[in-house]
């Protein structure tokens, strides 16, 4: 069962983003009509736009889907014509298509000889045979290089500013974001963030962890000048976020603390993912004797803004 409500406006790329089994291929197959939602509805153009049976050609939306649906024995060109034809598509949309993706080259290459960067790039052209305003992406960055992903996050940003708009799902947050305007971030059939990667940004920044002697004298030193997110870690180290570190280390000196290192904690978008979609576990059995009623583990403590 999945709980998710969201719009894709025009003009927009929203990523659908999640761990395996979150629900997202669930989502796109419910909005393609390839399975009807047991409550709610899905929709392209508005509510009510179309008809909930409608085929996803009738409604606009090219999509993607896996498996690519490729057959190893064909080659571009002619898995196109089969499907152009199917499209009720004229021939010469082929070549439009190819050229599109930049397969025009590998026209005559066998789908089963092409790299997986091809082969996404050739079930895109597929999708784009009808020129839908709509795409569907299902995981499409998988296992692509960094210049295919650079490559389809580029293509879906000149998608977008034509008026077009796209949705793709993803396992990684990194392989998406560059490209998103919207996530949609699913655990356990549950939206669990929706906005802006920007909004995400600033819920998680990347620190500056201080080896400092006393850190709480640095830190309230650094609460007062306005540098409120500020954790003391259970090692002992403090993890400063939106100061520089000659900003820090001027904290210091005002505050009478010696400073022992300073290193970057740049957070990594697929840590940030790791930590919305945590596994719902039951609660562990407790045993008598083994541990004292309400030992606590240690924790961060925060100072200002809580993380």
């Amino acid at each position: 069962m999945t709980d998710a409500s969201f719009t894709v406006p025009a003009g927009t790329t929203a990523a659908l983003v999640g761990p395996q089994g979150a629900g997202k291929t669930t989502v796109l197959r419910a909005l393609l009509g390839l399975i009807a939602p047991t409550s709610g509805t899905a929709s392209v153009g508005g509510p009510g736009s179309a008809r909930p049976d409608a085929a996803p050609s009738a409604r606009g939306v090219g999509a993607v889907l896996a498996p690519r649906g490729l057959h190893p024995a064909r080659t571009a060109r002619d898995h196109l014509l089969i499907y152009a034809a199917a499209a009720g598509v004229v021939d010469a949309r082929v070549g439009e298509v190819l050229e599109l993706v930049g397969l025009d080259e590998h026209a005559a290459t066998k789908c089963g000889a092409m790299s997986i960067g091809q082969q996404t790039r050739l079930a895109l052209a597929t999708a784009l045979l009808g020129d839908p305003p709509l795409l569907v992406l299902d995981d499409p960055m998988d296992g692509l290089e960094a210049a295919e992903r650079g490559w389809l996050q580029e293509f879906l940003r000149r998608h977008t500013r034509r008026g077009g708009s796209a949705l793709l799902s993803s396992e990684s947050l990194a392989a998406v974001l560059p490209g998103a305007d919207h996530l949609i971030v699913l655990n356990e059939g549950a939206v669990v963030y929706q906005g802006s990667p920007a909004r995400l940004r600033r819920g998680h920044p990347d620190r500056l962890v201080v080896t400092a002697s006393p850190p709480i004298a640095l830190a309230t030193m650094l609460a007062a000048q306005g540098f409120t997110d500020a954790v003391i870690r259970p090692d002992g180290r403090l993890a400063v976020a939106e100061a520089t570190e000659a900003q820090i280390r001027a904290a210091a000196t005002a505050a009478k603390v010696r400073i022992d290192n300073i290193i970057p904690d740049p957070i990594h978008p697929d840590r940030v993912l790791a930590s919305l979609t945590k596994p719902t576990a039951a609660p562990a059995p407790h045993y008598p004797g083994l541990a004292a009623p309400g030992t606590q583990q240690p924790s961060s403590m925060p100072y200002g803004i809580p993380r």
